[in-house]
Protein backbone atom coordinates (compact mmCIF):
# COMPACT_ATOMS: atom_id res chain seq x y z
CA UNK A 1 0.00 0.00 0.00
CA UNK A 2 1.31 3.02 -1.20
CA UNK A 3 2.34 6.19 1.60
CA UNK A 4 1.28 8.99 0.71
CA UNK A 5 2.11 11.31 4.20
CA UNK A 6 4.42 14.06 3.60
CA UNK A 7 7.06 15.05 5.69
CA UNK A 8 8.85 18.35 6.02
CA UNK A 9 8.18 21.83 7.30
CA UNK A 10 4.35 24.12 7.09
CA UNK A 11 4.56 27.62 7.17
CA UNK A 12 1.80 29.62 7.96
CA UNK A 13 1.26 33.52 8.98
CA UNK A 14 1.84 34.29 12.70
CA UNK A 15 -1.12 33.97 15.20
CA UNK A 16 -0.54 35.60 18.55
CA UNK A 17 -1.47 33.49 21.39
CA UNK A 18 -5.05 34.21 22.28
CA UNK A 19 -5.55 37.14 25.77
CA UNK A 20 -8.50 37.68 27.96
CA UNK A 21 -9.22 41.13 27.42
CA UNK A 22 -8.00 41.71 31.27
CA UNK A 23 -4.56 39.95 30.22
CA UNK A 24 -3.88 42.31 27.53
CA UNK A 25 -4.45 45.14 29.77
CA UNK A 26 -2.76 44.06 32.92
CA UNK A 27 0.71 43.37 30.97
CA UNK A 28 0.54 46.98 29.98
CA UNK A 29 -0.35 48.10 33.26
CA UNK A 30 2.34 46.51 35.00
CA UNK A 31 4.65 47.98 32.78
CA UNK A 32 3.03 51.48 33.57
CA UNK A 33 2.94 51.23 37.24
CA UNK A 34 6.72 50.54 37.45
CA UNK A 35 7.62 53.49 35.51
CA UNK A 36 5.23 55.79 37.70
CA UNK A 37 7.06 54.30 40.62
CA UNK A 38 3.60 52.73 41.99
CA UNK A 39 0.84 55.67 40.96
CA UNK A 40 -2.35 54.23 40.34
CA UNK A 41 -4.20 57.14 39.08
CA UNK A 42 -0.95 58.55 36.93
CA UNK A 43 -0.89 54.78 35.15
CA UNK A 44 -4.47 54.95 34.93
CA UNK A 45 -3.99 57.87 33.51
CA UNK A 46 -1.39 57.03 30.93
CA UNK A 47 -3.71 54.00 29.85
CA UNK A 48 -6.32 55.94 29.28
CA UNK A 49 -4.38 57.72 27.11
CA UNK A 50 -2.69 54.54 25.24
CA UNK A 51 -6.84 52.96 25.10
CA UNK A 52 -7.23 56.36 22.85
CA UNK A 53 -4.21 55.66 20.60
CA UNK A 54 -4.15 52.14 19.99
CA UNK A 55 -7.83 51.15 21.02
CA UNK A 56 -7.27 48.93 23.65
CA UNK A 57 -10.47 48.19 24.15
CA UNK A 58 -13.87 48.15 23.03
CA UNK A 59 -17.45 48.21 23.89
CA UNK A 60 -17.08 44.99 26.06
CA UNK A 61 -14.59 45.80 27.96
CA UNK A 62 -13.45 49.52 29.27
CA UNK A 63 -10.71 50.66 31.21
CA UNK A 64 -13.72 51.12 34.05
CA UNK A 65 -14.31 47.21 33.71
CA UNK A 66 -10.40 46.23 33.92
CA UNK A 67 -10.21 48.73 37.34
CA UNK A 68 -12.73 46.59 38.74
CA UNK A 69 -11.34 43.02 38.01
CA UNK A 70 -8.31 44.55 39.61
CA UNK A 71 -10.40 45.41 42.62
CA UNK A 72 -11.97 41.83 42.45
CA UNK A 73 -8.39 39.70 41.66
CA UNK A 74 -6.79 41.89 44.75
CA UNK A 75 -4.12 43.85 42.95
CA UNK A 76 -5.40 47.06 44.18
CA UNK A 77 -7.23 48.31 47.37
CA UNK A 78 -8.74 51.82 48.74
CA UNK A 79 -6.21 53.53 50.90
CA UNK A 80 -5.65 56.96 51.94
CA UNK A 81 -3.22 59.57 50.28
CA UNK A 82 -1.09 60.81 52.03
CA UNK A 83 -3.27 64.59 51.92
CA UNK A 84 -5.89 62.46 53.62
CA UNK A 85 -7.92 62.19 50.74
CA UNK A 86 -9.36 59.00 49.44
CA UNK A 87 -6.92 56.86 46.65
CA UNK A 88 -6.35 53.58 45.43
CA UNK A 89 -2.66 51.97 45.96
CA UNK A 90 -1.61 48.48 44.26
CA UNK A 91 -1.23 45.69 46.93
CA UNK A 92 1.56 42.85 47.11
CA UNK A 93 -0.07 40.61 45.03
CA UNK A 94 0.74 43.43 42.02
CA UNK A 95 4.46 44.00 43.33
CA UNK A 96 4.76 40.60 42.83
CA UNK A 97 3.50 40.58 39.60
CA UNK A 98 5.80 43.13 38.61
CA UNK A 99 8.82 41.38 39.60
CA UNK A 100 7.65 38.16 37.78
CA UNK A 101 7.09 40.42 34.59
CA UNK A 102 10.63 41.76 34.67
CA UNK A 103 12.05 38.26 35.52
CA UNK A 104 10.33 37.30 32.14
CA UNK A 105 11.50 40.58 29.81
CA UNK A 106 14.57 40.83 31.23
CA UNK A 107 16.17 37.11 31.93
CA UNK A 108 13.87 35.51 29.04
CA UNK A 109 13.81 31.71 28.86
CA UNK A 110 14.83 30.87 32.55
CA UNK A 111 13.19 28.06 34.22
CA UNK A 112 12.41 27.73 38.00
CA UNK A 113 13.79 25.07 39.58
CA UNK A 114 15.06 23.81 42.65
CA UNK A 115 16.50 25.23 45.80
CA UNK A 116 19.92 25.97 45.68
CA UNK A 117 20.89 25.26 42.08
CA UNK A 118 24.11 26.64 41.79
CA UNK A 119 27.19 24.29 41.21
CA UNK A 120 30.37 24.53 41.67
CA UNK A 121 33.41 22.68 39.83
CA UNK A 122 34.46 20.64 42.91
CA UNK A 123 32.88 17.58 43.90
CA UNK A 124 32.93 17.01 47.76
CA UNK A 125 31.19 17.24 50.96
CA UNK A 126 27.34 18.48 49.33
CA UNK A 127 23.97 17.69 49.19
CA UNK A 128 23.04 17.22 45.66
CA UNK A 129 23.82 13.32 44.38
CA UNK A 130 25.62 12.74 41.01
CA UNK A 131 24.95 9.09 40.42
CA UNK A 132 28.15 8.93 40.26
CA UNK A 133 30.34 6.07 42.46
CA UNK A 134 33.66 5.65 44.41
CA UNK A 135 35.23 3.51 46.78
CA UNK A 136 34.85 4.03 49.73
CA UNK A 137 38.14 5.97 51.41
CA UNK A 138 39.13 6.41 54.93
CA UNK A 139 37.16 9.83 56.06
CA UNK A 140 33.99 9.47 54.41
CA UNK A 141 31.24 9.93 56.07
CA UNK A 142 28.84 6.94 56.76
CA UNK A 143 25.83 8.22 55.37
CA UNK A 144 27.49 8.76 52.31
CA UNK A 145 27.88 5.09 51.52
CA UNK A 146 25.72 3.42 48.82
CA UNK A 147 24.03 0.70 50.66
CA UNK A 148 22.83 -0.97 47.35
CA UNK A 149 26.05 -0.94 45.56
CA UNK A 150 28.15 -2.19 48.65
CA UNK A 151 25.85 -5.13 49.10
CA UNK A 152 26.17 -5.50 45.57
CA UNK A 153 29.97 -5.21 45.37
CA UNK A 154 29.94 -7.93 48.23
CA UNK A 155 28.16 -10.23 46.35
CA UNK A 156 30.56 -10.40 43.48
CA UNK A 157 33.61 -10.55 45.29
CA UNK A 158 32.60 -13.15 47.81
CA UNK A 159 29.92 -14.96 46.79
CA UNK A 160 25.97 -15.22 48.11
CA UNK A 161 25.86 -18.31 49.81
CA UNK A 162 29.23 -17.53 52.57
CA UNK A 163 27.92 -13.47 52.72
CA UNK A 164 30.40 -11.42 54.33
CA UNK A 165 31.08 -7.49 53.72
CA UNK A 166 34.68 -6.28 54.08
CA UNK A 167 35.98 -2.56 53.89
CA UNK A 168 36.72 -2.79 50.15
CA UNK A 169 33.33 -4.00 49.05
CA UNK A 170 32.11 -0.32 50.35
CA UNK A 171 31.76 2.59 47.71
CA UNK A 172 30.20 6.14 48.42
CA UNK A 173 27.71 8.28 45.83
CA UNK A 174 29.86 11.83 44.53
CA UNK A 175 27.82 15.31 45.69
CA UNK A 176 28.32 18.37 44.50
CA UNK A 177 28.96 21.54 47.01
CA UNK A 178 26.16 24.11 46.23
CA UNK A 179 27.21 27.70 46.52
CA UNK A 180 25.85 29.88 48.50
CA UNK A 181 26.12 33.55 47.23
CA UNK A 182 25.25 36.77 49.39
CA UNK A 183 24.80 39.94 47.02
CA UNK A 184 24.51 43.93 47.82
CA UNK A 185 22.72 45.27 44.91
CA UNK A 186 23.55 49.45 44.90
CA UNK A 187 21.32 51.62 43.02
CA UNK A 188 22.55 55.25 42.64
CA UNK A 189 19.48 57.72 43.10
CA UNK A 190 21.10 61.08 42.56
CA UNK A 191 19.12 63.34 40.55
CA UNK A 192 21.34 62.48 37.46
CA UNK A 193 19.52 59.32 36.81
CA UNK A 194 16.44 61.23 35.43
CA UNK A 195 18.57 64.34 33.52
CA UNK A 196 19.09 64.80 29.84
CA UNK A 197 15.67 63.70 29.14
CA UNK A 198 16.61 59.71 29.61
CA UNK A 199 14.71 57.70 32.32
CA UNK A 200 17.39 55.74 34.12
CA UNK A 201 16.07 54.74 37.05
CA UNK A 202 13.49 52.63 35.98
CA UNK A 203 15.13 50.37 34.17
CA UNK A 204 17.61 50.10 37.32
CA UNK A 205 14.32 49.54 39.20
CA UNK A 206 13.22 46.25 36.53
CA UNK A 207 16.86 44.84 36.39
CA UNK A 208 16.52 44.83 41.03
CA UNK A 209 12.83 43.65 41.01
CA UNK A 210 14.49 40.51 38.18
CA UNK A 211 17.06 40.11 40.10
CA UNK A 212 14.78 39.45 43.25
CA UNK A 213 12.80 37.48 41.87
CA UNK A 214 15.42 35.03 40.23
CA UNK A 215 17.03 34.81 43.62
CA UNK A 216 13.88 34.04 45.89
CA UNK A 217 12.45 31.24 43.34
CA UNK A 218 15.64 29.91 41.59
CA UNK A 219 18.40 30.18 44.50
CA UNK A 220 16.13 30.46 47.96
CA UNK A 221 19.61 30.05 49.68
CA UNK A 222 21.02 32.82 48.37
CA UNK A 223 20.87 36.41 50.27
CA UNK A 224 20.06 39.49 48.56
CA UNK A 225 20.17 43.07 49.67
CA UNK A 226 19.04 46.30 48.17
CA UNK A 227 20.40 49.55 48.70
CA UNK A 228 20.35 53.14 47.29
CA UNK A 229 22.97 55.69 47.72
CA UNK A 230 22.22 59.33 47.34
CA UNK A 231 23.70 62.14 49.96
CA UNK A 232 23.34 59.03 52.29
CA UNK A 233 23.04 55.50 51.22
CA UNK A 234 19.93 53.37 53.13
CA UNK A 235 18.68 49.58 52.53
CA UNK A 236 15.36 48.99 51.14
CA UNK A 237 12.65 46.17 51.02
CA UNK A 238 11.95 44.29 48.13
CA UNK A 239 8.92 45.16 47.96
CA UNK A 240 9.42 48.41 47.98
CA UNK A 241 11.35 48.65 44.40
CA UNK A 242 8.13 49.52 42.22
CA UNK A 243 7.89 53.08 44.61
CA UNK A 244 11.45 53.86 44.20
CA UNK A 245 12.09 57.57 43.02
CA UNK A 246 15.20 59.73 42.45
CA UNK A 247 15.91 62.21 44.61
CA UNK A 248 17.39 65.69 44.38
CA UNK A 249 20.76 64.09 45.55
CA UNK A 250 24.33 64.26 45.13
CA UNK A 251 26.37 60.76 44.51
CA UNK A 252 27.97 59.26 47.69
CA UNK A 253 29.22 56.12 46.58
CA UNK A 254 31.15 55.70 49.98
CA UNK A 255 28.43 55.48 52.19
CA UNK A 256 26.86 52.77 49.62
CA UNK A 257 29.68 51.22 49.91
CA UNK A 258 30.02 51.59 53.56
CA UNK A 259 26.92 50.24 53.80
CA UNK A 260 27.08 47.30 51.74
CA UNK A 261 29.85 46.25 53.22
CA UNK A 262 28.78 46.37 57.26
CA UNK A 263 25.89 43.90 55.83
CA UNK A 264 27.99 41.40 53.77
CA UNK A 265 30.05 41.60 57.17
CA UNK A 266 27.46 40.32 58.67
CA UNK A 267 26.28 37.37 56.23
CA UNK A 268 27.34 33.82 56.88
CA UNK A 269 28.08 32.72 53.30
CA UNK A 270 31.68 32.51 52.59
CA UNK A 271 30.70 34.08 48.42
CA UNK A 272 29.98 37.93 48.79
CA UNK A 273 29.36 40.41 46.02
CA UNK A 274 28.40 43.79 45.34
CA UNK A 275 26.91 44.98 42.37
CA UNK A 276 26.54 49.07 41.66
CA UNK A 277 24.62 50.48 39.48
CA UNK A 278 25.57 54.37 38.54
CA UNK A 279 25.74 56.73 35.60
CA UNK A 280 27.33 59.69 37.65
CA UNK A 281 30.73 60.54 39.10
CA UNK A 282 31.22 60.35 43.19
CA UNK A 283 30.38 63.74 44.41
CA UNK A 284 29.54 63.37 48.17
CA UNK A 285 31.02 62.08 51.21
CA UNK A 286 29.46 62.75 54.82
CA UNK A 287 32.41 64.29 57.56
CA UNK A 288 32.83 62.80 60.77
CA UNK A 289 31.49 65.55 62.47
CA UNK A 290 28.06 64.80 59.96
CA UNK A 291 28.50 67.25 57.70
CA UNK A 292 28.77 66.58 54.11
CA UNK A 293 31.40 67.86 51.77
CA UNK A 294 29.88 68.00 47.94
CA UNK A 295 31.35 68.92 44.60
CA UNK A 296 30.03 68.24 41.63
CA UNK A 297 32.83 69.88 39.39
CA UNK A 298 34.72 67.36 37.78
CA UNK A 299 36.26 64.44 39.53
CA UNK A 300 37.09 65.58 43.09
CA UNK A 301 40.49 63.98 44.07
CA UNK A 302 39.59 64.36 48.22
CA UNK A 303 36.13 62.55 47.37
CA UNK A 304 37.31 59.70 44.79
CA UNK A 305 40.55 59.28 46.90
CA UNK A 306 37.71 57.89 49.39
CA UNK A 307 35.86 55.92 47.13
CA UNK A 308 39.35 53.58 46.09
CA UNK A 309 40.02 53.30 49.70
CA UNK A 310 36.44 51.62 49.90
CA UNK A 311 37.26 49.50 47.15
CA UNK A 312 40.91 48.03 48.39
CA UNK A 313 39.06 47.66 52.08
CA UNK A 314 36.26 45.62 50.27
CA UNK A 315 39.53 43.82 48.42
CA UNK A 316 40.30 42.90 51.44
CA UNK A 317 37.57 41.68 53.05
CA UNK A 318 37.07 39.28 49.54
CA UNK A 319 34.56 41.00 48.23
CA UNK A 320 34.31 41.91 44.97
CA UNK A 321 32.49 44.65 43.53
CA UNK A 322 31.52 45.01 39.96
CA UNK A 323 30.38 48.05 39.00
CA UNK A 324 27.21 48.68 36.19
CA UNK A 325 28.34 52.31 34.28
CA UNK A 326 25.53 53.49 32.25
CA UNK A 327 27.28 56.59 31.06
CA UNK A 328 30.34 56.69 28.55
CA UNK A 329 31.73 60.12 29.81
CA UNK A 330 35.64 59.09 29.43
CA UNK A 331 36.69 60.89 32.73
CA UNK A 332 34.64 58.79 34.46
CA UNK A 333 35.37 55.82 32.72
CA UNK A 334 38.64 56.52 33.82
CA UNK A 335 37.75 56.72 37.43
CA UNK A 336 35.99 53.59 37.26
CA UNK A 337 38.79 51.86 35.71
CA UNK A 338 41.13 52.52 38.86
CA UNK A 339 38.49 51.96 41.26
CA UNK A 340 37.86 48.85 39.49
CA UNK A 341 41.71 48.15 39.65
CA UNK A 342 41.87 49.00 43.47
CA UNK A 343 39.30 46.20 43.75
CA UNK A 344 40.67 43.63 42.07
CA UNK A 345 36.61 43.70 40.58
CA UNK A 346 35.06 44.06 36.97
CA UNK A 347 33.14 46.63 35.13
CA UNK A 348 31.14 46.69 32.47
CA UNK A 349 30.45 50.39 30.46
CA UNK A 350 26.67 49.81 29.54
CA UNK A 351 23.81 51.79 28.02
CA UNK A 352 20.51 51.06 29.57
CA UNK A 353 19.81 48.55 26.71
CA UNK A 354 21.40 44.77 28.18
CA UNK A 355 22.09 46.10 31.56
CA UNK A 356 19.44 43.06 32.82
CA UNK A 357 21.03 40.66 30.55
CA UNK A 358 24.97 41.91 32.10
CA UNK A 359 23.99 41.67 35.83
CA UNK A 360 22.31 38.12 35.26
CA UNK A 361 25.32 36.57 33.44
CA UNK A 362 27.82 37.40 35.77
CA UNK A 363 25.35 36.97 38.65
CA UNK A 364 25.54 33.23 37.34
CA UNK A 365 29.36 33.24 36.44
CA UNK A 366 30.08 34.56 40.18
CA UNK A 367 28.14 32.14 41.79
CA UNK A 368 30.04 29.00 39.68
CA UNK A 369 33.39 30.35 41.92
CA UNK A 370 34.47 29.59 44.83
CA UNK A 371 35.96 32.67 46.35
CA UNK A 372 38.63 31.76 49.21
Amino acid sequence: MKNDTKKGFYFKQYEAPFQSPFDKLFGIFKELITHTSGDFDEAIDWLRELDKEYKLTDEHYSIDDFIEDLKKKGYIRDELKEDGTAGIGITAKTERAIRQQALDNIFGNLKRSGSGNHKTKHSGNGDEHTGEFREFHFGDGLERISLTESLRNAQINNGVADFMLTENDLVVEETQYKSQMSTVLMIDISHSMILYGEDRITPAKKVAMALAELITTRYPKDTLDILVFGNDAWTIAIRDLPYLKVGPYHTNTVAGLQLAMDILRRKRNTNKQIFMITDGKPSCVREKDGSYYMNSNGLDEYIVDKCYNQAQQARKLHIPITTFMIANDPYLQKFVNKFTESNQGKAFYTGLKGLGEMIFEDYETNRKKRIK
